[in-house]
């Protein structure tokens, strides 16, 4: 990128000089022949050219640099005195000599000098303008780019969470499943090595079809239904979806833990889950909904799971996406929506 950016520098600095070269010279030549448009052009610009550089390349940085106005403005003002005496004594010397009016040029008059201060500013100005947006782009870039690495920091320290939360869970399930249902255990295990699998191989990927993640769901959703005792309700309905729809991994099995976690229990009878997965104009929207069981203090507290999962949305789905959740004494809802 900042090569990038020095090249299109470059080209800047020779198109400027190029075109206004160009042009003046076109204009003089209209009046004067080559030889003293040239003179009276290139001969003032050589100056210009030059002062404009090292003020550009030796003295602009002290100006960028933190307490450093008053030496940039010391080393300024030696530039204008040092190109401004050489000036008029090169003019003296040539140009009056061309001039029709060579009483201008032997005299050193406020006008002159003033003259000569223009120029010289006038492209001192227009090429540190041009430094100085350059810098501004290049420092611009290494923000975003501080910021990205930042950001790609924060949401693997958040994935790097999450495996091991799904993991104590899932192990916490396998334990209750060999303890009571051991003639289970195989199948438990085939479905908590899918989960493993997936956890490994693809929760570290940016984005995951859809389906490897309802897939990934459903393996949970088995392994909640033989650990549990009792009967309950469960709904899982999806539409509009499609093998090219992608979302970040991992992303909706926080809605469905917690309504297992809060919505279900062995000790309560009529529990429910509700979800719906549906993708409609280029936006996904994912619904659970559950019933409310009385339990404990300690289990009904709430984890780092929601907040985890708002915080990713924050990194991974920055305004474009919507998250609700709505309760009664009966019901807990939970709806995000993401553009796709």
């Amino acid at each position: 990128m900042r090569l990038i950016i020095k090249h299109k520098v470059l080209l800047l600095h020779i198109i400027f000089w190029g075109l206004f070269i160009s042009y003046q010279l076109y204009d003089y030549t209209r009046y004067l022949s080559f030889d003293k448009a040239a003179l009276f052009l290139l001969y003032p610009m050589s100056f210009n050219f030059a002062i404009s550089y090292v003020h550009y390349f030796f003295v602009l940085p002290y100006l960028l640099k933190k307490n450093k106005l008053l030496k940039y403005i010391g080393l300024t003002l030696l530039l204008f005195l040092i190109f401004g005496a050489i000036r008029i004594a090169f003019d003296e010397y040539t140009v009056a000599k061309a001039s029709p009016d060579p009483a201008y040029y032997e005299q050193i008059h406020v006008a002159r000098i003033l003259s000569i201060l223009w120029g010289f500013i006038s492209f001192m100005v227009f090429t540190s303008m041009i430094k100085l947006t350059a810098n501004w782009y290049d420092l611009e870039s290494k923000r975003k780019q501080l910021q990205n690495e930042k950001l790609t920091a924060e949401l693997n320290h958040l994935k790097a969470q999450i495996n091991p939360h799904f993991l104590f869970n899932t192990l916490h399930n396998l334990n209750y499943l060999t303890l009571r249902k051991s003639d289970e255990a195989s199948g438990v295990i085939i479905k908590l090595s899918n989960i493993m699998r997936y956890m490994i191989y693809e929760a570290n990927k940016e984005n995951v079809p859809i389906y490897n993640e309802i897939n990934y769901m459903k393996d949970y959703i088995d392994l909640e239904k033989i650990r549990l005792n009792k009967n309950f309700k469960l709904d899982l309905n999806t539409s509009g979806l499609d093998k090219n729809i992608t979302i970040a991994p991992l992303l909706l099995i926080t809605f469905l833990e917690n309504a297992f976690k809060h919505g279900v229990s062995d000790r309560a009878n009529n529990c429910w889950i509700k979800i719906k997965i549906e993708a409609y104009n280029n936006a996904l929207t994912y619904t659970v909904a559950n019933s409310k069981v009385k339990i404990s203090n300690n289990q009904n507290a709430s984890g780092f799971g929601l907040d985890n999962l708002k915080k990713r949305l924050a990194l991974q789905y920055p305004d474009s996406h919507k998250l609700s959740i709505s309760q009664n004494e009966d019901e807990f809802k939970t709806k995000l929506t993401l553009n796709l």
